[in-house]
Formats: C-alpha cells, sequence, structure tokens
C-alpha cells in the first residue's frame, strides 16, 4: 500500500490518507480482508502524528471501508456494493449538473448532450 502526503495541499493530512485509501479499496488494488499497516506503523512510515492516522483509520471505518479487529489490527472490509454505486451515482449527479450548466452556457440543448454522450460512448446517433 503506497500512501503519498502532500503538504502543500489545502486538504488535511487525515483526508489525504483516507482518500487514497478509499481509492485503493474501491479500485480492487486492496482485497477484501487484506490487512492495513498499524496505526503506529503507519504514522511511522509517514512521518506524521498517530493521531492524524488514527483519524484516518476511523473515518474509513465509519464509512464501511475497513474493519478493526482489537488486537489484530485493521482489514479491508467486504465490499457493500450498494453503498458503492451510490457514491459513484452522487459523482455522476454532480457531473452531469456541471455539464449541464455549462452546456447552458454554449447554448446546447438535451439533444446536443445526449449526441455528444452517444458518440463518446461509440452508439450511433439518433
Amino acid at each position: 500500500m503506497i500512501i503519498l502526503i502532500d503538504n502543500k495541499n489545502n486538504e488535511p493530512i487525515y483526508e489525504q490518507i483516507y482518500t487514497q485509501i478509499k481509492q485503493q479499496i474501491i479500485s480492487g488494488e486492496l482485497l477484501e480482508g487484506t490487512a492495513l499497516p498499524s496505526i503506529r506503523g503507519l504514522a511511522k512510515d509517514l512521518r506524521i502524528s498517530v493521531i492524524t492516522t488514527k483519524r484516518a483509520y476511523e473515518e474509513l471505518e465509519k464509512d464501511g471501508y475497513i474493519n478493526t479487529v482489537p488486537g489484530k489490527g485493521s482489514f479491508v472490509a467486504p465490499r457493500n456494493l450498494e453503498l458503492l454505486r451510490e457514491e459513484y451515482l452522487q459523482k455522476i449527479e454532480s457531473h452531469m449538473l456541471e455539464i449541464w450548466s455549462l452546456a447552458e452556457v454554449c447554448g446546447l440543448g438535451f439533444s446536443d448532450l445526449a449526441e455528444m454522450l452517444m458518440l463518446l460512448g461509440g452508439e450511433e446517433t439518433l
């Protein structure tokens, strides 16, 4: 597992850790049941506070990405496909709202956007 901390990033360090571990879980890079580094071990490797890594792990557990077993460590939780699907749907909706705003500025209508989407997806146009 590779975690890179960017001190120039305005995002708090615990969020950078959270985001990177979450992305590795969603992408399948970290498989269900995979043991994560200990909180202390990760803090030492990244040269950051144990409190910071603890907060990242707590957020990951709260959101269902990892499970912590007292005395054994933290492990990648079984994938909750509904949770992942809902998260992706929210991202898609957010992007679609942005696309719609940009289209209005350019004077594009729904049919123009639908045609663009079909072309990008390799579908035949209407």
